[in-house]
């Protein structure tokens, strides 16, 4: 099994940055591709940035504004947010698949997900 765990949510005020972690333990294979999701209230949960086999995708709303990065060493993954706007304020999940099939954007594609991490953008 793989466990991941989401860090570095918050309240920043818009125009400001944060930088979310996804510590990944248990089966270790540096080139799962992961993904980040999120979930305002109310809404359905959208895809914002994937990772599979070195190549990245956005989507259009975050674009230019956030990255998606990873460290093997230390099993981890990133989300640099920038410029962040009151519509990013979500639920934000980081998403692990077991192989490279499916849509990156899909939530189905992916086999384990972290427990989220708050963040609010105070506009």
């Amino acid at each position: 099994q793989v466990r991941l765990v989401e860090s570095g949510g918050g309240l920043v005020q818009a125009g400001g940055s944060l930088r979310l972690s996804c510590a990944r333990s248990g089966r270790s294979y540096i080139m799962y591709p992961m993904a980040w999701f999120r979930q305002a209230p109310g809404k359905e949960r959208e895809f914002v940035a994937a990772m599979r086999s070195g190549r990245t995708y956005y989507a259009d709303s975050v674009k230019g504004r956030f990255t998606i990065s990873r460290d093997n060493a230390k099993d981890t993954e990133y989300l640099q947010m920038n410029s962040l706007k009151a519509e990013d304020t979500a639920i934000y999940y980081c998403a692990s698949a077991q192989s490279v099939s499916g849509s990156y954007a899909s939530i189905s594609t992916y086999n384990y997900w972290g427990q989220g991490t708050q963040v609010t953008v105070s506009a």
